[in-house]
């Protein structure tokens, strides 16, 4: 990646390669970028999003729409929605991202509609990802739900950039069927500890947590950070965690981090209506020289150092 395409962002249009159904309420949506978009996109780091227009995309027929959000279904699609990218590819003068994502509302019932050659505008790569430093030899991974996506690309960008750190990823959620991974755990060699698909495409082991013991470890992912982080030796001053998901599971990433003294990183998740930093609605509250101060997640974050966030 270059310093200036990693600087470069704006508005640019991309055409739809994909957009399939994962799990019930679960899509994956494949978009290609050209000319300057895919200069732009093609520097995006992992934790960075881009804010799509989906106010043109079509509802959903009837009987395609959950019943739960039959009502919010009607609603019109005003502001941008932002999504970070699970994967990243630059090939041939073009960008490939992956965007994955969950049926929660009017936008992204809506997405559910676009198909192959769709065109939908796109603003970004906007706000600042996660970051490798030197010397760090072993990378842990830890995603919570839909805090997912930028582990994912996390991953794509380690094993390509530093083949030589160790790197462990950990998923969580609330039972197998809210994992928004395209495999059941169980159609994972288990006993190679791949269990996840998106992670053992580039070698890297994982570990599967739920909440209601239905697949992997019976229990949250933080708690199965920490029983793993009991079970084996780790060097503080060469490991760093990166992490994703609900602002709670954050915060215990961030204590076990704290406790054993390892750098830690945390991608933090607000409403951000224009992702600029002008609507000033994302806002997160941050230690400052013995004082608090509100900084932006889609400006200043959406990744902070964990040290630095009040939670």
């Amino acid at each position: 990646m270059t310093e200036q395409a990693a600087k470069t962002k704006g508005k640019f249009s991309a055409s739809v390669s994909f957009n399939r159904q994962i799990k019930p309420r679960y899509w994956r949506l494949g978009l290609e970028f050209s000319g300057e978009g895919a200069v732009a996109f093609g520097g995006t780091r992992p934790g960075q999003f881009a804010e799509l227009d989906l106010s043109g995309a079509a509802v959903p027929a009837e009987k395609a729409i959950p019943e739960d959000l039959r009502d919010a279904a009607k609603r019109e699609v005003l502001l941008r929605r932002p999504f970070s990218f699970a994967k990243v590819e630059s090939k041939k003068g073009k960008t490939h991202v992956d965007i994955l994502y969950c049926v929660l509302g009017p936008a992204t019932l809506r997405m559910t509609t676009l198909g192959h050659g769709d065109v939908v505008s796109v603003i970004g790569p906007l706000g600042n990802g996660y970051k490798a430093a030197e010397g760090e030899k072993r990378a842990i991974l830890v995603a919570g739900g839909m805090g997912a996506p930028p582990m994912q690309h996390m991953a794509q960008e380690l094993t390509a950039e530093y083949p030589t750190m160790d790197v462990i990823a950990f998923g969580g959620a609330k039972s197998v069927d809210d994992l928004p991974f395209e495999t059941r755990p169980d159609q994972i060699l288990k006993e190679l500890g791949f269990y996840l698909r998106e992670f053992a495409e580039y070698g890297i082991q994982s570990m599967v947590a739920t909440d209601d013991g239905s697949a992997g470890f019976a229990g949250t992912v933080t708690d199965c950070l920490a029983d793993w982080l009991g079970r084996n030796e780790v060097n503080a001053n060469e490991t760093v965690i990166y992490a994703c998901g609900p602002e709670q599971m954050l915060a215990a990433v961030a204590e076990i981090a704290k406790e054993r003294h390892i750098d830690c990183q945390v991608s933090m998740e607000r409403l951000m209506a224009c992702g600029i930093g002008v609507c000033q609605s994302c806002v997160v509250e941050c230690k400052c020289d013995g004082d608090t101060e509100y900084k932006l997640c889609c400006k200043d974050g959406p990744v902070f150092d964990a040290k630095e966030v009040v939670f």
